[in-house]
């Protein structure tokens, strides 16, 4: 697949998924500090348990940067339980608090005016701070244009046959950053239609014919045919 394939089939699909599922609305948090913790708190588990442990810290009046930084790491792990791992994720977000502090003195706004490529780079050095969990807090909390790729996405895409040479995240983002427009709010969506679709049809055993991918149903036009159907894969 050339790259105007490549480009029109990633477009298409995006197309298909937000005709079918509509505006994802996606982070589901209420403000960007809530994104940050949601972000590190949801590896490795679903959002659900990640919605209980946050209730736990409003409650607890510690979703705030001093808050959690006085916080004991036990009494931490205690409120953020529910989110599984709790006592590595409690010194994650030790650790990003006191990044955070002293870089930026817990400034939402100085944090976020740094560019794309050195605010990425910033956040991965943070003990606990990976790929998929900076972009994430690039794009939902930044709102700047940075593709998360997540195993939806890897699986999604697997599926249908379209992905990049070498099976690495860099890889898989560049794929869709140099085929899709720069934009934030398409980015946006289109990883909150693919968690969509990957949630509740490309599950690990798929529903097939309920997708608006596969080109057996209904008005799905020329979308790119999933070799799930072919291969069992």
């Amino acid at each position: 697949m050339d790259d105007q394939e490549l480009n029109r089939t990633l477009l298409n699909i995006y197309q298909r998924l937000y005709t079918k599922y509509g505006p994802q609305h996606w982070w589901p948090a209420e403000k960007p500090f809530e994104v940050i913790i949601g972000a590190i708190l949801t590896q490795s588990t679903n959002w659900t348990n990640v919605e209980k442990a946050i209730k736990n810290l409003k409650q607890a009046d510690a979703l705030k940067p001093d808050a959690l930084r006085k916080l004991s790491k036990d009494k931490l792990a205690r409120l953020i339980h529910a989110c599984g791992y709790y006592n590595v994720k409690a010194s994650k977000l030790k650790a990003f608090m006191e990044w955070f502090g002293e870089k930026y003195h817990d400034s939402l706004e100085r944090l976020f005016t740094q560019d794309v490529v050195s605010l990425r780079q910033q956040l991965l050095d943070i003990y606990g701070i990976g790929n998929e969990t900076a972009d994430a807090i690039i794009l939902y909390a930044g709102n700047k244009p940075t593709f998360v790729i997540d195993a939806y996405t890897r699986r999604i895409m697997g599926r249908m046959g379209i992905k990049p040479y070498k099976d690495s995240y860099n890889d898989w983002q560049k794929m869709f950053m140099e085929n899709l427009p720069t934009d934030v709010k398409l980015f946006n969506e289109y990883h909150g239609l693919l968690v969509k679709l990957g949630k509740e049809v490309c599950r690990t055993h798929p529903l097939c014919h309920q997708c608006c991918l596969n080109p057996t149903t209904k008005n799905t036009g020329d979308v790119f045919p999933c070799r799930h159907l072919h291969h069992g894969k």
